[in-house]
């Protein structure tokens, strides 16, 4: 559930996709029901409802248990308020991170947030610190060897994207769009039948921070330590690691 930084590339040729299913079903759960609670049980008027419920198919979630999450948000149930926060720090190398949290305690969730922080050589910091570092995009991943480059951009620029890019070491094509248009693009290619690695909205930093070695290292046990946080939803943050260090770590 993190959001991107890299790390959405990361994760996938990590194979660090949490492999806790009750963890990942509480976090989309949560999701699910605030989604709900803000804009209503209809996803087709809901866009959060709407890719909430697709995570839910994706991690094979029982469909009972997405309609008793989504009646609790609308009030058809009993159920938890959940308050969004964010949080606002740093980690190895200066690494920028902005982290989402949903939660029934917020003095529990900060102090939790900030143990984690302080424990692999990060830091919590304070509100707006890092966040005019991001600019909310809608972000698409293609995996290089299912895809034509030309007739990708052909697709994605005429659908509105933004643009589209690779650095020649990525195995992936990163297609960015304005968030109102990127339902429409994702859309356009899911109609020429290209398959996405990776699809959302996101916060995309300015600049990235180039981590290799021990920091690399740290800041891939920060991620993870963060993410087996249940309180924690999403986290954005301005790395890259290389794949050949990527390599090596995993």
């Amino acid at each position: 559930m993190s959001g991107h930084s890299k790390w959405a590339t990361t994760k996938h040729k990590k194979g660090a996709a949490d492999a806790k299913r009750g963890k990942i079903f509480t976090k989309i759960t949560k999701e699910l029901t605030v989604a709900a609670k803000l804009g209503g049980g209809d996803p087709g008027g809901n866009p959060r409802l709407r890719t909430a419920i697709e995570k839910a198919k994706e991690a094979n979630m029982p469909q009972d248990n997405i309609k008793r999450a989504i009646q609790k948000g609308t009030g058809e149930l009993p159920g938890v308020s959940y308050d969004e926060v964010i949080y606002e720090g740093y980690g190895p190398g200066g690494v920028a991170l902005l982290i989402e949290c949903l939660t029934d305690n917020k003095n529990r969730t900060v102090s939790e947030v900030r143990h984690v922080l302080s424990k692999n050589n990060g830091s919590m910091g304070e509100s707006g610190c890092v966040s005019w570092m991001f600019t909310q995009k809608g972000y698409i991943l293609v995996d290089k060897k299912g895809a034509d480059e030309d007739a990708l951009m052909t697709i994605a620029l005429d659908a509105g994207a933004e643009d589209m890019k690779s650095e020649p070491e990525e195995s992936n094509y990163e297609i960015i769009t304005a968030p109102q248009d990127f339902e429409a693009v994702k859309k356009a290619l899911a109609d020429k039948a290209v398959k996405l690695e990776s699809a959302e909205v996101t916060m995309i930093p300015q600049t990235y921070v180039r981590l290799e070695g021990r920091e690399a290292e740290q800041m891939i046990k920060l991620m993870d330590a963060l993410e087996d946080n249940d309180d924690v939803q999403n986290i954005y943050a301005n790395f890259d690691i290389p794949d050949d260090v990527m390599e090596k770590i995993a």
